[in-house]
């Protein structure tokens, strides 16, 4: 059948619809877990303009379940469930194009169902879009939809990130169509169709062992718009890496993060507060007004003290390292190293039994297995942002979790790479600290960048 076939056919339904006479009556249960803005408006009485209103967003919404039931997805004697802020709507809308059993919702709630209650579901725009918890709403929707049975969902994004988000949310749904649909109402905003069928048994599931991390065309393209890498080796690199952080492109300014189901930020190195996390994160990342949680990662009892006052950041007062051992934390007092004027400089690591490689001061201190805390701690449906400026200690970091798959788990990194680097204070004089060189620190920026991270040049 052709496309303007369908739309004529679609019409003469429209029309059939609203031509006949529903005269039996229907049980409509309508639960709405706050109040509504439908029968008061500021403690005021209910206008003639919300009643239009509301007339309209019914008329728009039967024209969407018409189609709906038109296509195969919903059917007059379904039992069907509408989640978003005008649940009311729905339910009369629902009533308008015959189906008999229907109740609605408002987001952010536990479904108050049985398991495999509902044959459909659908969430409008504020439904699921604008969730605080969306893993939480797509884990009721999952529980309460019948297998076999179709989910509905309009939204707002239409970057391919955030859509795959979405599908994530519903490993155990089949997509049947996604396509951007005609919006005929000034408060609706456009938006995407998609519809889910539920199956038995998981679909969707991340490969994330042996360092295999799948990375699907869309993460590709975002890695390939992202700022380019600094290859050459910079003369003067505590001006070129500053110069080019102005030119980051972080993931979450070019993709929707709305679907994800926890928001994260590791700071591995944090030092002070005000050293990346006050300064940076809080300041410059975007975060899309989502509450991320935030774990600071210090070796260095110096600033313990100063984070018992920050409520919302947990301190891992240990250094992240590739086992559960002790370890020697060198304090580097070089003089002309970048933190001089606060009397005590970076900080390097090394196990207890190969420290006297090490020249600074030494404290004993716990190290960490980070890349099983990963693994652990978050899952592929999270949103991990991780910095990590451990004085040379990345390559040992990052090599594990690759490994382990952990590296699978992240987002989006910030990493300092410590290699030989053209010392500041010595003309022609490279650092003897480090033994790594320039072309190694690209090759581990290309490998993660290849894993699906997006990797950018920290300083």
């Amino acid at each position: 059948m052709t496309t303007a076939a369908r739309y004529r056919q679609r019409i003469l339904v429209r029309a059939l619809y609203s031509g006949v006479l529903f005269v039996l009556a229907r049980t409509v249960y309508l639960i709405i877990t706050t109040t509504t803005s439908t029968t008061t408006t500021g403690g005021g009485p209910y206008n003639s303009w919300e009643a239009d209103n509301d007339e309209q967003l019914v008329k728009y919404y039967s024209s969407v379940f018409q189609d709906l039931i038109f296509d195969g997805f919903l059917a007059v004697d379904s039992k069907t469930l509408a989640v978003g802020i005008h649940s009311s709507q729905y339910v009369d809308a629902l009533k308008e194009t015959g189906v008999s059993y229907s109740k609605a919702v408002r987001k952010n709630v536990r479904l108050p169902f049985k398991n495999n209650t509902f044959d459909s579901q659908f969430s409008a725009h504020t439904g699921l879009d604008s969730s605080a918890d969306p893993g939480e709403l797509s884990s009721e929707l999952s529980r309460t939809l019948k297998p076999g049975g179709y989910l509905i969902i309009h939204t707002e994004s239409n970057d391919s990130y955030s859509l795959n988000s979405l599908l994530d949310l519903f490993d155990s749904f089949k997509l049947i169509r996604s396509l951007e649909i005609s919006v005929q109402h000034w408060s609706i905003p456009p938006v995407r169709e998609i519809v889910l069928k539920k199956q038995n048994g998981i679909l969707r599931r991340r490969r994330n062992l042996a360092g295999i991390c799948s990375v699907p065309a869309y993460k590709k393209e975002l890695i390939q718009n992202s700022e380019p890498l600094i290859t050459e080796e910079p003369l003067q690199p505590w001006v070129s890496f500053k110069s080019n952080f102005k030119n980051i492109k972080y993931l979450s300014s070019m993709a929707d993060i709305r679907f994800k189901t926890r928001y994260i930020y590791i700071d591995i190195g944090a030092r002070n507060y005000g050293s990346s996390i006050g300064s940076w994160f809080k300041k410059q990342y975007p975060k899309q007004n989502k509450p991320f949680k935030i774990f600071a990662i210090e070796a260095d009892k110096q600033f313990h003290e100063e984070y018992k006052s920050k409520k919302k950041i947990t301190l891992l007062p240990y250094a992240a390292w590739v086992r559960n051992e002790s370890l020697f934390f060198e304090i580097n007092r070089e003089p002309n190293n970048k933190n001089e004027e606060k009397g005590r400089g970076m900080g390097r690591v090394q196990s207890a039994q190969t420290s006297t490689t090490f020249m600074g001061d030494l404290n004993k201190i716990q190290g960490f297995d980070f890349a099983n805390w990963v693994k652990n701690s978050f899952r592929g449906k999270d949103f991990v942002v991780v910095k990590m400026d451990v004085e040379g200690t990345e390559f040992d970091l990052i090599r594990m979790l690759i490994e382990t798959g952990a590296i699978c788990l992240i987002d989006e990194m910030f990493l300092e790479c410590h290699y030989n680097r053209w010392q500041r204070c010595c003309n022609g004089e490279r650092s003897s600290k480090y033994h790594k060189v320039y072309s190694e620190c690209i090759e581990l920026f290309s490998s993660l960048r290849e894993k699906g991270v997006l990797v950018h040049q920290w300083w």
